[in-house]
C-alpha cells in the first residue's frame, strides 16, 4: 500500500514539473515576441538601413547609391568631402600642377585626376560612387561612361549654384546628413560673431574682391565664391561696380580698365596677384587712383588661400582672412 502511495506521489510530481516547464516555455515565447527584445527584428531593421538607396539626381537619373560609400570620386567637390571626414580616391587638378592648395593638408597624399575626368582615369581609381558637379560635365556620352564604372550622381543647377545645398546633398549621399547639418550650424555661429566684429570695425564701408592676372582683371560674382562670403554671409556693403555689372553665370567676371577706374570700393581684396605682368598692371595710373589704393586698404591673398573656391572649408578661410586683413580679433 505504501509503495502504491509513493508511486502516485512521483507521478503527481512529474506532472507538476511538466506543467511548470510548459509555463516557462510559454513565458519565454511571449517575451521573445516583444518588440523591445526581438533580436531577429533588430537585425532585420539594421540590414534594411544598410541597404543601397535609390535616389534621383539633378538630371533625372535614378541612381543606386551604396549605403556607406568607401571609394568616392567628387572632382572639384573635395571641400565637401573633407569637411565630412571623407578622403576621396583622387583629387581635382589642372595639368597635374594646379590643385586646391588650401586643402593640401588633408589631400596631400591623394593622387591627382585631370579636371576633365577622362573615363579611363576615372575607372583606374575604382570608385564605388561618383558625384559630378554639373550636367555640363557629363555631356557627349560621358554620363553613360561614368555610370558604367560606378553609380554616378549629378548635382542639380540649384545645388551647383548654392554651396550650402550642394554640401547638404553630398552629406545625404554619403549617409552623413546629420554631420553636414551640424557642420553648417558651426559655420553659421562663426559668421554671427564675425559679422558683429566687422560691422564694428568698418561700419557700412564697401569692399570688393579682384583677381588680377598677367593680362586681365576680374571681379568676383557677388553671388558666387568669395562674393557670397563677403556680401551674403558677412553682410559687407557692395561697391558700385558689384552692383552695376550683371552676372555672367561665371564665378569671375572680366572688368575693363575703363570700368575699373570707376570703382569706389573702400577696401580691395586682391587675389592671387603674383608675377611680373601683374606687378606692371598694378602700377598703372588707373589703379593708383582708386580710393582703396590711396588709403592703403588693399589686402593681397596668395594662391595658397581659398578665395578662388567655394565650400565650407574655403569660406571659413575667407572669413578668417577678412578679419585678419581688417585688423579684427578673430578669436571668439
Amino acid at each position: 500500500m505504501a509503495s502504491r502511495t509513493r508511486i502516485g506521489r512521483m507521478r503527481w510530481l512529474q506532472a507538476m514539473l511538466m506543467c511548470l516547464v510548459l509555463i516557462l516555455m510559454l513565458s519565454a515565447c511571449g517575451q521573445g515576441a516583444s518588440p523591445g527584445t526581438n533580436d531577429t527584428g533588430d537585425q532585420a531593421q539594421e540590414q534594411i538601413q544598410e541597404q543601397d538607396r535609390v535616389v534621383v539626381d539633378g538630371m533625372g537619373h535614378e541612381v543606386k547609391v551604396p549605403a556607406n560609400p568607401e571609394r568616392v570620386l567628387a572632382s572639384y567637390l573635395e571641400d565637401h568631402l573633407v569637411a565630412l571626414g571623407v578622403t576621396p580616391v583622387a583629387q581635382w587638378s589642372v595639368h597635374t600642377t594646379s590643385t586646391q592648395d588650401y586643402l593640401k593638408d588633408a589631400l596631400g597624399d591623394v593622387p591627382l585626376i585631370d579636371s576633365k575626368l577622362p573615363p579611363e582615369q576615372v575607372a583606374s581609381f575604382q570608385p564605388d560612387l561618383i558625384i559630378v558637379e554639373s550636367a555640363a560635365s557629363v555631356e557627349k556620352g560621358l554620363y553613360e561612361q561614368y555610370s558604367a564604372i560606378a553609380p554616378t550622381y549629378v548635382l542639380s543647377e540649384e545645388e551647383t549654384a548654392d554651396w550650402r545645398k550642394a554640401f547638404l546633398k553630398v552629406g545625404e549621399l554619403l549617409n552623413k546628413k546629420t554631420e553636414a547639418e551640424q557642420r553648417l550650424e558651426k559655420y553659421d555661429r562663426k559668421l554671427q560673431g564675425a559679422k558683429e566684429k566687422i560691422h564694428a570695425a568698418i561700419g557700412d564701408e564697401s569692399a570688393i574682391v579682384l583677381w588680377v592676372t598677367e593680362k586681365n582683371v576680374y571681379m568676383v560674382d557677388p553671388g558666387r565664391s568669395s562674393g557670397t562670403v563677403l556680401y551674403q554671409d558677412l553682410g559687407i556693403t557692395k561697391p558700385n561696380l558689384a552692383q552695376e555689372l550683371e552676372s555672367t553665370g561665371a564665378n569671375w567676371m572680366p572688368v575693363s580698365l575703363e570700368k575699373l577706374a570707376e570703382l569706389d570700393a573702400d577696401h580691395i581684396f586682391l587675389v592671387n596677384s603674383e608675377g611680373a605682368g601683374t606687378a606692371e598692371a598694378l602700377k598703372r595710373s588707373i589703379w593708383l587712383s582708386l580710393p582703396a589704393v590711396k588709403e592703403g586698404h588693399v589686402y593681397t591673398m596668395p594662391k595658397e588661400r581659398s578665395w578662388l573656391y567655394s565650400g565650407i572649408i574655403a569660406n571659413e578661410g575667407i572669413v578668417d582672412d577678412v578679419l585678419q586683413s581688417l585688423g579684427v580679433d578673430a578669436t571668439n
